[in-house]
Formats: C-alpha cells, structure tokens, sequence
C-alpha cells in the first residue's frame, strides 16, 4: 500500500548504486510504491511499475531503442512516458491517448539513483550541495533493515551508543561520558556542536584516536557526520541515505569521504561498515515502539541527547507521519 506522507513524497530518496543499473529495468519499492527504474542515452527514468493495459509490472519488460518495453503485450513507452507502439493495433489505428505510464521525477548523482514520488523541492537531492569534491569515495550498501526509516537515522545520529554497541571499535565503555554540546538549525539543516570521543579502532585501520564528531541532518531520512582526529588533519565524512521501502522495512545507502589511507582497497572499509551495520540490526530491528516516538514526553532524554531530541522536533515541524508515532 502506498503510503501518503506529504513530506517524504517531496524528497529525493536513493534506491539503486548507479552500477546496479545497467540494460535492464530494476523493480523498487517506495514509500509503499512500486516503481520500474531504467537507463536509456538520455539518462535514468522511473516509471509506476504497471503497465496501464493488463497491469502487469513494466520492471519485466526490457529496454530496446531507449524505449521501455512490456514483457506481456509488447507495448513500448518512452522516456516521457507515452505509449508509442502496440503491435497489436493496426498501423493505421491511432495509439489511444490514455495509453501513458505514470512518471516520477529520476536523477543519476553522486553515485546513486534518486527518485522523488512527488514534486521535488530541489533539482538535486538536497545533500548534494553538502557533499565536498576531492575526497576518496567508497559507496555502500544497500543494507535492507526491518525497521522504520527514522529509527535508523536516530540511531546514526546516537553518540552514546558507540561505547556499548560497537565496543572495541568506536568506543570503549570505560569513556562513556559525553562532553555538553548544543544543536544548532541553520536553512534546515541541524548541525551539532563537536562530540568528542575515544575510538579503539575507528575505521577499521586499527588505529585508536580521540575522534571530534560533528553531525548534519539535511533532511528526514539523510545525515551525515565529520569525523576529525584531534591535532590531525586526517578527516573522514560519512552520509547516510535511507530508503523508505514501508514503515517495517528500509534500505540504508553510504558514502564514506576520507582524505588519508589512499592506499587502502576499498574493500576494507566496506567490511568494516558491513560489520557496524550488523551490530547496528540487533538494535534498531529490535526497538520498541518500531515507530520513532515525536512526543518528548513518550521516552526519557538526556543531555546527550540533545541531537535526537532536535531530528524529532524536526520531524514534527515538516509534518512527517511515516515510521513516526
């Protein structure tokens, strides 16, 4: 079932690496919806994924002459849409004016397919004006999680969390505390103040450093954070994506940033992340209630955590009912 959650219709939501996309459609799921995505020389497309003659998805069909074609009927759709050929009508037979598929807004950046249900409040995902250039870039992902897109975000956004759940590698129970930090909104983005933090084995390169976090959100379901090592220039940025598939399953998508280890195989920091997200699971699959609560008074809160209780306000303020209680 297709969820109606104004806010979210209007964002860009990531549903495939760029290299998953090659000759033939992808079927994805958005928000509920189903949707056929696909490549032609004039770029990606996403179409509703049901041909409007008998209903059956287009995501079986193939992509021939940079036109989508049926798998059932043979009826071919362009990239705008339009129905033109049904090889069961005969030439001289106008192609009738219904016969349209229904499109969304599609775009190809940072490595990543995007997709917006609605109408986008920006040409491009509004992260990409947040993303810097002349870092080494590994993509991750997709990580299908069952559970709701805004739990996975808080829990990113979580400082506490890493002496405890990722133990041994971004934090160490023995340095648990959290200095005070306050969160600052600026054009709609929330940004923290730094969070200083002490990491055994911070990315995997088995180097431990007392790491200064600061976190962004830029929208409901993207966030980012900027790791620094204290007197060091080595930075790292991290930026999650999450696709909302419906309120009990979600798909994370990563961008790691770093300026250092150039040598390193990317291959490394993808285990690394592979391991996090599976620690990661046993929380965000097993926390009640599954939707995130937008009612302060539902949950207690610290001082700590200050970063989620301004993502919840956030929320409310945008009017996003989807994974939220």
């Amino acid at each position: 079932m297709t969820i109606q959650d104004k806010a979210l219709r209007k964002e860009w939501h990531p549903v495939l690496l760029s290299s998953a996309l090659r000759e033939d459609p992808v079927p994805v799921v958005i928000l509920g919806e189903k949707v056929a995505v696909f490549r032609t020389s004039q770029g990606v497309h996403a179409f509703k994924d049901l041909c409007i003659h008998r209903g059956v998805p287009l995501s079986l069909g193939k992509v021939k002459e940079d036109e989508l074609v049926c798998a059932y009927h043979g009826w071919s759709y362009n990239g705008c849409g339009a129905c033109t050929r049904i090889p069961s009508l005969p030439a001289d037979r106008a192609i009738p004016m219904r016969a349209k598929a229904i499109v969304y807004e599609c775009v190809e950046a940072h490595g990543f397919i995007w997709v917006c249900l609605g109408v986008p409040l920006s040409p491009l995902p509004q992260v990409s004006s947040y993303i810097p250039a002349g870092f080494k870039e590994v993509l991750m992902g997709p990580y299908t999680l069952q559970a709701a897109g805004p739990r996975i975000i808080e829990n990113f956004l979580d400082v506490s969390h890493l002496m405890f759940v990722h133990e041994g590698h971004l934090g160490d129970s023995a340095y648990a505390e959290i200095n005070d930090y306050q969160v600052q909104e600026e054009n709609g983005v929330l940004t923290s103040e730094e969070i200083i933090v002490y990491q055994p084995d911070s990315d995997g390169t088995g180097r431990g450093v007392h790491s200064r976090y600061v976190y962004e959100v830029f929208s409901p379901l993207c966030a980012a954070f900027t790791k620094r090592e204290k007197d060091s220039d080595y930075l790292f940025r991290l930026f999650l994506m999450v696709l909302p598939v419906t309120e009990q399953e979600s798909k994370a998508f990563m961008l790691k940033q770093r300026n250092y280890a150039y040598e390193e195989a990317d291959e490394v920091f993808v285990r690394f992340q592979d391991m996090l997200i599976e620690q990661d699971r046993v929380m965000v699959e097993n926390q009640k209630p599954e939707l995130l609560p937008l009612d302060l008074q539902a949950e207690l809160h610290l001082n700590t955590d200050r970063l989620s209780i301004a993502y919840r306000k956030r929320l409310r303020e945008l009017g996003v009912t989807f994974g939220t209680a």
